[in-house]
């Protein structure tokens, strides 16, 4: 593919943006900073020729890349999102370039704490003599979701300065709130108007994935009995010692994060606040099955009725709420969608690794919202931390392969 990639320049100019989200915020977005990325994105859509470039009042920005193919090609979206992660600092984030990668480890220059070792970041071994991006150790770095958004960007660039390259109708969209759960949740789905969809948000080189966990979230509230505690005998009973029992009930051995991999879903206690008047706790419950999220359920409520006899005068409350579902259940329904993803990796010269989310993308809810959209690999790795890196080759080859995507769906996809 002949092109000047531009992905590198704007996945820098992208990450210097604060645009971290909060989870305990109930704004839409729940960070007005994001908005500042996707105001600089709709101008640079706009500067490449992309004149309907827009960024709604919910901080979502939808473009278009107009077909110049002859024949009727179904509309095929593009989406990334511009929010980092709420657990590591997003500002002033400083991305530095270690070009020809020896393969040893990688000492963030202003913080002495964090370094990337490639015996505990095995992936990181397999760059070596390539260009490694990193933070300096004082935040994240945001290729969870920038570098998606850098090479989406990079796309349209180059067919925008190609038009002697056939291709389909291209929907553009960007998203917010994504790392709290609810970057789907005001896409305007006909406004939209694309048929099929892609993530654009996965790790490693050449990774494709079309199944993500089912998810529920589930609050527990414990009630106690408060009183003066000079005065406490034989009254008191504190919600938070309920709680902290509930908790260490828990298995200690399997059903949780730290105890599980591939295929196994958990049951995650996420968040604790309150006091000895009252506790609440808040639950992820994770699996690849929709069915076991019931089973999960009434095993917790059953752990934590099992704590709270001894403390016969409180009283719980659990709720449970749906978070979304696999996405594979709406994608197998249309197999060209990912058929045409794993043929465009390996035009790109890349092995596919095919796989399965542990946890969700916007493409969960968005499936099930009617537009099938698994995920394609981005190049981001250890987001979330301030040890995440990317690599600026693989970067490339993220856009070479969503280039080849849209000529396979206007060579193949007429609709």
């Amino acid at each position: 593919m002949e092109h000047k990639f531009t992905v590198i320049d704007r996945f820098i100019r992208y990450a210097k943006i604060d645009t971290q989200s909060d989870p305990h915020s109930t704004n839409i977005p729940s960070t007005e900073k994001q908005k500042d990325l996707s105001r600089l994105l709709v101008q640079e859509l706009k500067e490449i020729g992309v004149s309907d470039a827009e960024m709604d009042d919910f901080g979502y920005v939808y473009a278009t890349v107009p077909s110049n193919s002859d024949k009727s090609i179904p509309t095929i979206c593009f989406c990334s999102h511009v929010d980092t992660s709420p657990e590591s600092s997003g500002a002033n984030v400083n991305p530095i370039i270690h070009k020809n990668y020896d393969g040893s480890i990688i000492q963030l220059p202003n913080n002495p704490d964090v370094q990337i070792d490639p015996s505990e970041h095995p992936e990181l071994r397999t760059k070596v003599g390539k260009d490694i991006i990193t933070s300096d150790g004082t935040t994240l770095l945001g290729a969870d979701n920038k570098a998606g958004v850098a090479e989406i960007m990079d796309m349209a660039t180059y067919f925008m300065q190609n038009p002697e390259v056939k291709h389909g109708p291209i929907r553009i969209l960007f998203t917010p709130d994504e790392e709290i759960g609810r970057g789907a949740d005001k896409v305007d789905i006909d406004k939209l108007g694309a048929k099929y969809g892609y993530t654009v948000d996965g790790e490693a080189l050449g990774s494709f994935e079309d199944e993500t966990f089912s998810a529920d979230m589930v609050v527990v509230k414990i009630h106690g009995v408060n009183t003066h505690p000079g005065f406490a005998k034989d009254q008191l009973e504190s919600a938070l010692k309920a709680a902290s029992a509930f908790v260490d009930l828990l298995p200690k051995d399997t059903w949780s994060p730290e105890t599980t991999s591939n295929r196994e879903g958990f049951v995650h206690p996420y968040e604790m606040k309150g006091g000895v008047e009252s506790m609440e706790l808040v639950f992820i419950i994770r699996s690849f099955v929709d069915e076991d999220l019931a089973k999960y359920e009434a095993q917790l409520e059953d752990i934590l009725k099992q704590a709270m006899k001894n403390f016969p005068n409180s009283t719980y409350e659990f709720k449970v709420s749906q978070q979304y579902r696999n996405m594979k259940n709406v994608i197998d329904q249309c197999p060209q969608v990912s058929d045409f993803a794993v043929e465009a990796i390996e035009r790109t010269g890349l092995k596919v690794r095919r796989g399965s989310i542990r946890g969700g993308t916007d493409g969960s809810k968005l499936s099930f919202m009617g537009l099938p959209c698994p995920n394609i690999f981005a190049g981001e790795h250890s987001f979330h931390s301030k040890m995440e890196w990317a690599c600026v080759q693989d970067m490339h080859q993220a856009v070479e392969t969503l280039v080849n995507l849209v000529q396979i769906w206007e060579e193949k996809g007429e609709s």
